[in-house]
């Protein structure tokens, strides 16, 4: 297959893609949707003027930066993208499924006039710098390789509608869940255990594993009440496993230890586990889940530590969000843009890494992308940014849509009261 043709057989998916999306908005709006997706695809970049650029309309550039940016300023478009991802992306997740909740940031260390700039934490480095937060919802299955982008909302604590980091975290449980019911299995990492999130998930019944930073009160089988990190140090490891992870471009083999020990939190009566991982680091890993197993049992266990560790290449996926569409290279100013071309990311992300392989021939087209963008990788993770480079390719072989696709067939459905 030529570049040409493969470029025009993608052009046409994410033709198809944007209809889907955009459903329910306006004309003009779907129009704008579609460009915006291609121009983001195209240029792996979210600055306006490359966007523009890719579109190569016949007027001058700053003709189509100020439309684009017009648009982008559309009140509550990025509620509605977002619906219209958990819509498409909740018939991917099933009872097994993986739903990795987690708070990121977007940095903008030297931005000065961008509307409600916000001072965020780098967990990874442990520096403070200005930039946004990111809520983010992620789906995936134990074992398998395909991530399903179902939120991802941009925001700051400096907003006139913030109400608190757990408000937030609240905000994304509940928009999910209107979709996708009680299936799946909630996955945070550590500050996931504190309770006014811990103690909600366990009064909606909601599945979960998380990560606990050993500060959490708790009781044992025993009656004994003590700090989970106390438990833990009194836990028996009887089990032991091997994994590989993939650490800056190398293999690392962790060779781990494992049990777990019943517990619940004071003044209530729902049974929990408490499962010990020593081997990652100097610290063992303690996750809480209401996922209830027989301490004897291994596999049971060692599945429930995988539902976390799949935290891992969920970790990666959020990583080719912001390397691939060069995320933080934000540089509209106003707060509903932002929050716009974030939402425009997390559908540009969906249909990389999920639309594309939903049905063999998109599969196949899939592959040739890969083969394409020259690239080479060890884990499944890693297909999302050679895909994306792909895709860069292959669209620059064909035309910029030009036109504005057909008006919507039914109207969108009502937006969630918690987001106003």
């Amino acid at each position: 297959m030529g570049a040409t043709n493969l470029g025009s057989r993608l052009k046409a998916q994410l033709t198809k893609f944007a209809l889907a999306v955009s459903e329910g908005l306006t004309r003009p709006q779907r129009k704008f949707v579609h460009q915006m997706l291609y121009g983001i695809q195209a240029t792996q970049d979210v600055k306006l003027s490359a966007i523009a650029r890719s579109l190569q309309e016949k007027v001058a550039l700053i003709k189509t930066e100020d439309r684009l940016s017009r648009n982008l300023a559309a009140e509550a478009l990025d509620l509605h993208l977002l619906q219209r991802l958990a819509e498409m992306g909740s018939r991917r997740v099933s009872s097994q499924t993986v739903l990795c909740l987690d708070l990121s940031d977007v940095r903008k260390e030297y931005a000065r006039k961008m509307q409600f700039l916000d001072r965020v934490y780098d967990g990874s480095s442990g520096e403070v710098h200005q930039g946004y937060w990111l809520c983010e919802v992620t789906a995936a299955e134990v074992g398998g390789s395909e991530m399903v982008p179902l939120y991802q909302k941009l925001y700051s604590t400096r907003a006139d509608d913030f109400y608190g980091e757990n408000a937030e975290l609240w905000g994304a449980v509940d928009w999910v869940g209107t979709f996708v019911g009680q299936r799946g299995i909630w996955a945070m990492d550590r500050g996931g255990d504190r309770r006014h999130v811990l103690e909600p998930l366990l009064e909606r019944g909601l599945r979960f594993v998380i990560r606990s930073t050993g500060k959490r009160t708790v009781i044992d089988r025993r009656g004994v009440l003590g700090t989970v990190k106390e438990v833990a140090g009194r836990c028996r490891l009887r089990f032991a496993a091997r994994v590989i992870r993939i650490e800056e471009g190398k293999e690392k083999i962790y060779h781990l230890q494992y049990g777990a020990e019943p517990i619940r939190l004071p003044g209530r009566k729902e049974k929990m586990l408490l499962v010990v991982v020593a081997g990652f680091a100097r610290e063992p890993l303690m996750l809480l889940t209401s996922l209830v197993a027989r301490v004897q049992d291994s596999e049971s266990l060692w599945w429930i530590t995988e539902i976390y560790l799949t935290r891992w290449k969920i970790e990666e996926t959020f990583r080719f969000l912001k390397q691939s569409y060069n995320l933080e290279d934000l540089r509209v100013l106003s707060y509903q843009r932002l929050q716009n071309l974030v939402a425009l990311v997390a559908a540009a992300a969906y249909f990389a890494s999920t639309f594309l392989g939903q049905e063999m021939k998109l599969r196949l087209l899939t592959e040739k992308l890969l083969i394409i963008s020259l690239r080479f990788f060890g884990i499944p993770p890693f297909r999302f940014y050679a895909l994306a480079e792909g895709i860069r390719k292959a669209l620059s072989q064909a035309r910029p849509p030009t036109c504005a696709p057909p008006s919507d067939t039914w109207p969108m459905q009502l937006l969630l009261a918690w987001h106003g």
